[in-house]
């Protein structure tokens, strides 16, 4: 296979197309990350932002419709919940929310890209998670962990940061206690002009690692295919630039056993035209060449005879 001038081409072109695919594919993909981080940081920009207007107007409408004072809804006397650890607490107001903005933030987790989304004061504390981090206590520390994580204070300092935060959209990389490390993306909570904490939206890592891997693995394969139809193609066209000189092999081989009577042609104006034609030139001076040996050879013999 090595033998053959279109097999040979083929490769050399290929082998140079495949270093340019492959630099301009890991340009590509790199360009696509970078996309797909922006559009997860501004998903969760606005994602945190609707969290939390959404939480301040219902603190808000509680404290005009009188169900909460201003003052029990910036309570931090936390009053501990016996028979946990991590501890929780009650406030003044989690009874609250647990019934007012539960529905709503679960509404968040429709999305697979995001963990959680909740809301948390200034210090921390979490008066209602969502419905999958309220499952029943089992007993199991570790299970515990995970299944059950409302009302406990995040004091943790990407906890801390993300509840002080005055910024929307701020992004953070969070190693949760469960061992998972997400996106922390919050937004300031305000009540009454004053920030009260934040809403807090985690967003998976290992589904945005998933999304590039599949990214990378669509670009191999587009790379791949393109590679094999280029080889077809390069190996189709050599072979047919190449049907003339099959040709002219043949009548090359035929001159040099001594065939100079049948004229070579070609209409061609390329490179092998001029083969055509430095060939033609070759016949007639062999020819020639052949005649004048002949006709020695004949004036030799009737002048013995």
């Amino acid at each position: 296979m090595w033998n053959k001038l279109a097999f040979k081409v083929a490769v050399l072109v290929n082998t140079v197309l495949l270093v340019v695919m492959a630099v301009g594919g890991w340009y590509l993909a790199g360009q696509q990350e970078a996309s797909l981080e922006a559009q997860l940081r501004e998903r969760g920009r606005m994602e945190s932002l609707i969290g939390a207007k959404l939480v301040g107007r219902v603190l808000e409408e509680a404290i005009d419709n009188g169900a909460l004072t201003l003052a029990e809804v910036f309570d931090r006397d936390y009053t501990l919940i016996p028979g946990f650890e991590p501890a929780k607490y009650h406030t003044k107001y989690d009874t609250y929310l647990d019934k007012a903005i539960l529905t709503m933030q679960d509404e968040f987790l429709k999305d697979d890209s995001i963990v959680f989304a909740a809301a948390v004061d200034a210090k921390g504390y979490l008066p209602t998670h969502n419905t999958r981090f309220q499952q029943p206590i089992t007993g199991d520390v570790a299970k515990d962990l995970v299944g059950n994580r409302t009302k406990r204070i995040f004091n943790d300092p990407i906890g801390l940061k993300a509840a002080r935060n005055l910024d929307e959209g701020f992004v953070q990389v969070y190693q949760r206690d469960t061992g998972e490390t997400m996106w922390d993306v919050s937004t300031p909570i305000f009540v009454k002009g004053k920030h009260w904490g934040g809403f807090r939206i985690g967003f998976s890592l290992e589904k945005m690692a998933a999304a590039k891997l599949a990214l990378r693995i669509k670009l191999a394969i587009v790379m791949a295919v393109i590679l094999l139809v280029s080889t077809l193609l390069v190996v189709l066209t050599v072979q047919q630039a190449m049907f003339p000189l099959t040709k002219f092999t043949k009548v090359a081989s035929a001159l040099a056993d001594g065939d100079v009577n049948h004229k070579i042609d070609s209409n061609r104006k390329d490179e092998i035209g001029q083969l055509a034609d430095v060939l033609e030139r070759l016949r007639i001076s062999l020819k020639a060449a052949m005649d004048r040996l002949q006709k020695g050879r004949a004036t030799r013999s009737s002048q013995a005879g």
